[in-house]
């Protein structure tokens, strides 16, 4: 296969509305092959967390060393159960210098409960950040590893530069729960910058991976992050327009009309 490689690093969820088995379609849906490091298993359902396991740290590292040869050309990580799956996967992305690496800071479900442990927080700060390109927390995760609540733009403008004190590149916050246009606010050593748009009316599960992972495929095409982001909020917006009823959920259909498209011929 010709074309860029995106690793997305996370846990599963059942009904693939996020997760991993969601970024791997989300990336496959954006032209790029994915692979994966799965670092927990969950059970969720649309209304709750019913359980999540991690992976073992020695069977993470294994995975993050068959990819070797895969030619990864950029990294996506998602939800992590426990504080050592975070330090595993921070170990293992140590072996990649210079890949680009975009990191979602799950830290609940969207249903509200949490999928990993309290102590999940402290490590993605202290292990996992340094390693990011850009991180992409929403308000609640903001306001989680600062301390204090961000919930109105302002807020955003200046808690986006504050949570590059722990050593990502660059920060996207994402305010897509605040009412009036989508805004997200990105944030790096040199500027802070505000990305709007009209808010799309709908809800939707997996909007975060989505997200992150049409960002990391940008990257690992090669463009530069600004333009990337863009790419990547413009097509949030058209999953959320075009997002269908599944399992108690609003989700989006990556994956499913290429998919439809297959059987199709093969019927033929």
């Amino acid at each position: 296969m010709t074309g860029p490689v995106v690793a997305t690093v996370g846990t599963t969820h059942p009904l693939a509305f996020a997760g991993l088995v969601f970024a791997a379609l989300a990336l496959a849906d954006d032209g790029v092959r994915p692979v994966c490091v799965v670092a927990g298993v969950s059970a969720q359902n649309a209304a709750r967390v019913l359980d999540a396991q991690s992976v073992e740290p020695e069977l993470i590292a294994a995975q993050f060393a068959a990819l070797a040869a895969a030619g990864v050309g950029a990294f996506h990580v998602g939800a992590l159960v426990t504080a050592e799956a975070v330090r595993a996967v921070a170990a293992g992305l140590a072996a990649f210098p210079g890949i680009p690496v975009v990191v979602d800071p799950v830290l609940a479900a969207s249903g509200g409960d949490r999928i990993g442990e309290p102590a999940v927080r402290d490590a993605l700060r202290d292990a996992l950040f340094p390693c990011a390109t850009l991180v992409t927390p929403n308000l609640d995760e903001a306001s989680a590893f600062l301390g204090h609540p961000v919930d109105d733009v302002a807020g955003m403008e200046a808690a986006a530069p504050a949570l590059l004190r722990w050593g990502s590149a660059s920060v996207l916050l994402k305010g897509g729960h605040l009412a009036g246009d989508a805004i997200d606010v990105l944030a790096d050593a040199s500027s802070v910058r505000r990305y709007t748009s009209p808010r799309v009316a709908n809800a939707m599960r997996g909007t975060g991976d989505l997200l992150a992972t049409t960002i990391a495929a940008g990257l690992a095409r090669g463009m530069p992050p600004a333009s990337a982001i863009e790419r990547a909020r413009e097509r949030v917006a058209r999953a959320i327009a075009a997002g269908v009823p599944f399992a108690g959920a609003r989700v989006a259909e990556v994956g499913l009309r290429a998919a439809d498209n297959r059987c199709g011929s093969r019927r033929e």
